[in-house]
């Protein structure tokens, strides 16, 4: 199956606006459109991301709040924090292998795998094509843990860390290099903000 049938198209998190206009997005009737995506802010939601749409998909996946999230067209604007496109969307499982086949099953389509060490156990990163976005779903390598999956956070490629540090100011972490050889990361303080998700700023990939 192609990845661009598993578009990612909406993400709904339950958080008031203004604290998504403060990290330097441009909020449209309480939505910010990041490349073929859409932000949702319903603070009735409830707190994290609510429900993701994705072309395809209609039913949770090993307790994945997947299903119908659209949302009216949201105009392509310019950001002033600098962000161009979503990178990455973060999920968690406490059985990764369980979490994987699930979505494998649904006909996801698996990009790579890797692991590594961390406390002392090994842990995975798996990640999935949602059309021009990653799923990045992390666990520890083999365990069999009870309960569901649950998204994250948020990943997004900057054209410009540096001048999205400098018109940030406090509401950006310190700029340093990321895990991928090239790039660099800066996290939004996304509690300080009101915003109820981790959210990652990074410099976009080098192309060869």
């Amino acid at each position: 199956m192609a990845r661009d049938q598993h578009q990612l198209t909406t993400v709904v998190i339950g958080d008031e606006p203004d604290g998504w206009a403060t990290a330097g997005f441009t909020v449209h009737d309480d939505r910010v459109r990041i490349g073929s995506t859409t932000i949702v802010c319903d603070p009735c939601a409830g707190q994290g991301i609510a429900v993701v749409g994705i072309d395809g998909l209609i039913d949770k996946v090993d307790g994945l709040p997947i299903g119908l999230a659209g949302a009216p067209v949201t105009p392509a604007a310019e950001h002033r924090n600098r962000v161009t496109g979503f990178d990455h969307l973060v999920a968690m499982s406490p059985s990764i292998d369980r979490t994987a086949d699930a979505l494998i099953d649904a006909g996801v389509q698996r990009r790579r795998t890797r692991r590594f060490e961390m406390g002392g156990e090994t842990r995975r990163q798996d990640f999935f094509w949602l059309g021009d976005v990653i799923l990045e779903l992390v666990g520890v390598d083999g365990a069999e843990g009870a309960g569901p999956a649950a998204f994250w956070g948020l990943a997004l490629e900057c054209d410009d860390l540096d001048l999205a540090a400098s018109r940030l100011g406090e509401a950006l972490g310190t700029v340093k290099d990321a895990v991928q050889p090239g790039r660099r990361i800066a996290t939004v303080r996304a509690k300080e903000l009101g915003i109820s998700v981790p959210i990652a700023l990074m410099s976009s990939h080098h192309r060869r």
